[in-house]
């Protein structure tokens, strides 16, 4: 099973290969995704990585907090999707009627 991992503060002008390369030291990479803005196409600044849960682990310990492309990586273990949904603030509809 994989572990997949927040990988943020990205330069906007990064690619997939370029977090590939990044990362290559810890392979086996199960995937890599970038987050795009929806109405743009541009880059977020931030994706996912999935890798070996021992890889993982060593990729936070190595490269979190460390420069890439002038800027500082943060790099976390992902939290599932619902998990991070739950933990949002709700914005809740007000009936006017």
């Amino acid at each position: 099973m994989s572990q997949k991992l927040y990988v943020g503060n990205l330069p906007y002008r990064t690619t997939e290969n370029d977090v590939k390369v990044l990362f290559g030291k810890f392979e086996p990479i199960h995937s890599v995704v970038l987050i795009a803005d929806r109405e743009t196409g541009r880059s977020r600044g931030f994706g996912f990585i999935e890798l070996e849960p021992q890889q993982a682990d060593a990729a936070i310990a190595e490269l979190g907090d460390t420069m890439f492309g002038g800027r500082n990586l943060r790099i976390s273990k992902a939290r599932d999707r619902e998990e991070s949904m739950s933990s949002a603030p709700r914005s809740h509809a007000f009936n006017r009627s």
